[in-house]
């Protein structure tokens, strides 16, 4: 099969306590999984399509198979979404970006308080089940969107730089319906060496 589950890239109880042990081991090895395996699924039906990447997947959507379609946008980007999400986060993470991201959101959004609390907005606000990102658009701008279930802004022609999932299984065990603290909380998690790696000037 093309796909595979990546290992986290840290201990499961790296990000507490802002993000708890037993939340991080459900949505990893359950929910991310079961997206990568309903992925393969969905592409064994058609082995003439050649896969270079999941990424590639999301930007072509409207050239898959009808009959697939549906099944690849809503678990490649689950796939997608997941790795990112754990590729942003580290033990003892948080902090503020430098560099060139730090002088675009400053430049973009006024600050960087700013950014998080437009940031923290999007995600409340998204109704249901979805996602809160940090983009840059084709023309090197940054914007925040946000996006429901396991879309993803590639779909949109955007780079997504960092996302937060506000699906309930990312935060009920540990914050039952307290989305803004969730939110608040995930921003001490922030790997942003990683982050600021995916912003191309």
């Amino acid at each position: 099969m093309p796909f595979t589950l990546p290992a986290l890239p840290y201990e499961y109880s790296a990000l507490e306590p802002y993000i708890d042990e037993a939340t991080m081991q459900l949505h990893h090895d359950k929910h991310h999984a079961t997206y990568v395996l309903k992925l393969n699924e969905a592409l064994a039906k058609h082995p003439e399509i050649e896969v270079e990447s999941v990424q590639e997947l999301l930007k072509n959507l409207n050239q898959l198979p009808e009959d697939i379609r549906l099944a690849v946008q809503n678990n490649g980007g689950g796939h997608f979404n997941h790795t990112l999400f754990w590729e942003s986060m580290q033990a003892n993470g948080g902090n503020q970006p430098t560099g060139a991201l730090a002088a675009a959101i400053d430049q973009t959004f006024g600050s960087f308080t700013d950014f998080t609390q437009q940031f923290t907005a999007a995600g409340v606000n998204r109704f249901g089940s979805g996602w809160v990102w940090l983009v840059q658009d084709q023309q090197g701008a940054l914007r925040i969107v946000s996006t429901a279930n396991q879309d993803n802004p590639i779909s949109d022609g955007l780079t997504p730089l960092l996302g937060n999932d506000v699906w309930e299984h990312a935060y009920y065990l540990q914050y039952q319906n307290r989305r803004p603290e969730y939110l608040a909380a995930w921003f001490h998690t922030l790997n942003w060496t990683v982050i600021s790696s995916r912003f191309q000037v």
